[in-house]
């Protein structure tokens, strides 16, 4: 994250349900979480593999709750997804190797973990909806389009694509 730049601290923050990131190297299991050290993700300097400024390692929603980042970078999951024919969003849970619909109580809790992730940076907030995968159902193509168009529609501003076909943006 180039604006992180001298003291400022950022990091990957994701939710805990969001098993499907795992397909980009992205582990929000509750055996990785516990097996961290997350004061050193947090306190760690600059340069110390085992800070948050690696970008290897996210935060979930236990981790991140009641604490900040300057900057942070939100890897979306396929628990929240923008049904755009219904026009709301839908929260699911993944059970083997499909999403399941859940009870209107725990679909509460679902939104409410976005909630929190997108209020955890002071400075500045990335969020990456991942690409979805033709053969891969629990990485729909068009669901993960349809949430990142809404996102955009609600006024996140969409990175740039560089020749090289990374991302930035200017602004």
């Amino acid at each position: 994250m180039k604006y992180a730049r001298g003291e400022r601290r950022c990091g990957l923050v994701a939710s805990s349900g969001a098993a499907r990131l795992r397909a980009f190297g992205i582990e929000t299991s509750m055996a990785i979480r516990e097996a961290y050290s997350y004061p050193h993700w947090f306190l760690k300097p600059r340069g110390d593999i085992r800070a948050s400024y690696q970008l290897e390692v996210v935060a979930t929603e236990f981790e991140i709750q009641g604490l900040e980042l300057d900057m942070a970078g939100l890897c979306w999951g396929g628990d929240l997804v923008w049904d755009r024919s219904s026009k709301c969003w839908h929260p699911f849970q993944l059970s083997g190797n499909k999403w399941k619909d859940v009870k209107e109580s725990r679909a509460i809790y679902i939104q409410n973990k976005y909630r929190v992730l997108m209020t955890r940076a002071r400075e500045g907030l990335v969020i990456w909806v991942p690409e979805g995968e033709s053969s891969d159902p629990t990485r729909d193509v068009g669901v993960m389009n349809d949430t990142a168009e809404y996102l955009v529609s609600c006024g996140v501003v969409r990175l740039a694509q560089t020749a090289a076909g990374g991302q930035f943006n200017e602004d």
